[in-house]
């Protein structure tokens, strides 16, 4: 007769955005099963019902503090595709659209730097890893707070936010990102400001974080070159690859699911990352059916029937006896979905990570690095934006919208997918949803029991005798990079 499995709940987690807690029930040496609970219902998606259409500009951003912008494009697209059927949607004129990009693209790398240094990282000079030969080192670099890494990290950060002072006014909650473009035009002498602020950046990440040029981390093709190249290497991204090679992080957490993206920096000739499919159970690549997405509330605490975020919108219960969480739990077509910079990077067919993906699937170390290689390629895009401003053109199309219709507007925040449902009638905003990325990926079971990405990706973590927060848990957790705060709505 076999032991009946222990039960460990972890929570609320340290390092991530907003409340986490996660039940694990142990068999041995080893998860069997997981349950993530997201603990704290925001209300947002009510809050905007009734409002004048405008006020998403200004509701939404305020979802989080720090992927605000992320909800800003979401937002402005949704309210922008309000047309009759039939008619093609006015897009910003190019300068909008670079600065939109820009704007995006400084959040975003912040996030991944961010998570990083301040989130991931620090695991690795736990106690627990004090019998390592690397930990020494990683606990002088990596220790929260104290580490020599964030002193060098956040000075960097900070250049690269001063871009939003230029390109957006404030941050966060910026109101510069609308419909028809940006409100915040770039003069001649900002254009140039903009050049400096990034070049230093990029210099963090060239002597820093890669120790080499970002080019030449971007066209690395595989994961066997990828570590021939972290060879006698310094540089952060290095340092976290030789451990996680000690670790075998490349087969921890590991998810073999769709993985998803909605297109990310759009621009003339398509955006710089596509929207699309990728099944990593077989390899391939296809287009994404967006009118397949549904939200399930079997395990959640709402009343009424889930489905498409265009109709549908349940209402907060907590008397349904199948809940756990307020997250919803969003599939495709009925199958679960992963969303993040690894879904980005597979949809956009990077050689690397779709190499990783090839070997063993989307694992802890995939996900970071996805994340890290992601950085040097928007870094070389936001270059190219900055010289395409002409700051003698519009930055913004003014001309009257329609107040009548419903819409969607979906845009990649750090985290992934995030998309925005809504339906105006006479000005006002009668329906509104929302799927942000952490939704997704820590989605509760469905009405078919099929666990979301997180809980999948935790089954086989192992624990150490003893163990009351186990380590694999934490570095699992943390590869999904989440903002529970984003998550329920």
């Amino acid at each position: 007769m076999s032991e009946k499995p222990s039960r460990l709940i972890l929570g609320p987690f340290n390092r991530v955005e907003g409340d986490l807690e996660v039940r694990l029930d142990i068999a041995g040496d080893h998860v069997e099963g997981a349950r993530v609970t997201s603990p704290l219902y925001r209300g947002f998606e009510a809050m905007l019902v009734g409002r004048p259409a405008a006020d998403a500009l200004t509701y939404a951003p305020r979802i989080c503090g720090i992927c605000s912008v992320s909800q800003s494009v979401a937002a402005a697209r949704a309210l922008a595709g309000v047309r009759p059927a039939g008619l093609e949607r006015r897009l910003p004129p190019a300068n909008g659209q670079h600065a939109i990009n820009l704007v995006h693209a400084v959040e975003n790398i912040a996030d991944h730097i961010t998570h990083f240094y301040l989130f991931f990282m620090p695991d690795f000079a736990r106690a627990t890893y004090a019998g390592e030969p690397w930990h020494e080192a990683a606990a002088g670099r990596f220790t929260a707070l104290k580490g020599s890494a964030a002193a060098q990290m956040l000075p960097a950060r900070a250049g690269l936010m001063n871009m939003m002072g230029v390109l957006a006014g404030k941050w966060p909650h910026t109101l510069s990102i609308q419909p028809g473009g940006s409100t915040r035009a770039i003069t001649r002498a900002e254009q140039a400001r903009l050049r400096l602020m990034l070049a230093g950046f990029r210099s963090f990440c060239e002597n820093t974080l890669f120790a080499a040029p970002l080019e030449a981390v971007a066209a690395i093709s595989s994961r066997e070159a990828l570590y021939d190249w972290a060879q006698g290497r310094g540089g952060d991204f290095a340092h976290f690859l030789k451990i996680a090679q000690r670790l075998d992080l490349a087969r921890s957490g590991v998810t073999r699911l769709r993985h998803i993206a909605f297109g990310a920096y759009a621009g003339g000739d398509g955006p710089l990352f596509p929207r699309g499919m990728f099944d990593a159970g077989i390899g391939a690549a296809g287009p994404l059916p967006i009118g397949a997405i549904t939200e399930d509330v079997s395990h959640a605490w709402y009343a009424g029937e889930g489905g498409a975020p265009r109709h549908a919108a349940p209402t907060p219960d907590m008397s349904n006896p199948d809940a756990y969480s307020w997250c919803k739990a969003p599939r495709l077509g009925g199958n679960v979905a992963e969303v993040g910079a690894l879904s980005r990077q597979l949809v956009a067919g990077h050689p690397l990570l779709r190499d990783y993906v090839a070997r063993d699937g989307a694992s802890v170390e995939a996900r970071v690095v996805a994340r890290i290689i992601e950085v040097a390629l928007v870094v070389m895009a936001m270059e190219h934006w900055i010289a395409a401003i002409d700051p003698a053109a519009p930055f913004q199309d003014t001309r009257p919208r329609l107040d009548t219709g419903d819409a969607m507007g979906l845009t990649e925040a750090a985290r992934g997918s995030l998309g925005h449902w809504l339906r105006l009638d006479g000005g006002r905003i009668s329906h509104y949803q929302i799927i942000a990325p952490t939704t997704w990926n820590f989605s509760p079971r469905d009405a078919q029991g099929v666990p979301g990405p997180l809980e999948q990706a935790l089954v086989g973590a192992p624990i150490r005798a003893g163990e009351t927060e186990p380590v694999s848990v934490q570095h699992i957790v943390r590869s999904f990079d989440p903002c529970m705060v984003c998550t329920v709505h």
